[in-house]
């Protein structure tokens, strides 16, 4: 897996020129994006591909579940660019066609959008485990949504419940049961679009680890 960034990086949604967004985009290697629906992410995942596939030369498969990205026709959408996609033929196939992508297509970038199932996370795992690169989204309000959901925490590293020593929750000032990150994330970087013009980038280790103790995170907020 590829290691966490030592930085955070922000990033920023431009309507009329998005690919100045997506060069941003393209500086992190993992990328995770939570976002309410109608706020754009199909155009921005779509160029992602695009650039990824046209300008940077990568081998880039999309899992289009939907035929939202690539359209439903034969032929793909040109917005995708030279980007393969893969249709699943049916919604509850969409994990293994993401395994399937990343073990017979040889791709260095896998697209996928809307994770909903905890096999579809645990497929995003796998394949982040094996050195690809992986750019998807899920709904979602906020990241404490996300880690409040027992389908998806496991994205951001699962929660656990730990059991803390009498001197350990008093140097805390906690209870003796608390909750803690029980792994790294499978996306070191998670992006919350609130809006259209409304971003908020977080590392993700750090974010959720605040969180869970009852503090606020350090984030990157681009309006």
């Amino acid at each position: 897996m590829v290691p966490l960034l030592s930085e955070m990086i922000w990033m920023f949604f431009c309507r009329f020129c998005p690919k100045c967004f997506v060069r941003n985009c393209l500086r992190i290697l993992e990328e995770r994006n939570f976002w309410r629906p109608g706020v754009g992410k199909t155009t921005v995942i779509r160029e992602i591909a695009r650039v990824l596939a046209d300008e940077l030369r990568k081998r880039v498969v999309i899992v289009d579940t939907s035929n939202e990205i690539g359209g439903d026709g034969d032929v793909p959408h040109p917005a995708i660019g030279g980007a393969r996609r893969m249709q699943v033929p049916d919604p509850s196939m969409q994990h293994k066609v993401m395994v399937e992508a990343v073990e017979n297509h040889m791709p260095e970038v896998v697209i996928v959008d809307e994770i909903g199932t905890e096999a579809e996370a645990h497929a995003c795992r796998t394949i982040a485990e094996r050195g690809v690169m992986l750019v998807g989204t899920a709904h979602g309000q906020m990241l404490e949504n996300i880690i409040k959901n027992p389908t998806l925490c496991d994205l951001v590293g699962g929660i656990q419940t730990v059991t803390l020593g009498d001197d350990e929750a008093r140097a805390r000032g906690t209870k003796k049961s608390v909750l803690e990150r029980k792994a790294p994330p499978t996306f070191p970087l998670l992006i919350e679009i609130r809006e259209r013009r409304c971003w908020i980038a977080h590392q993700t280790d750090k974010s959720v680890d605040c969180l869970l103790q009852g503090r606020r995170p350090m984030v990157e907020n681009k309006r």
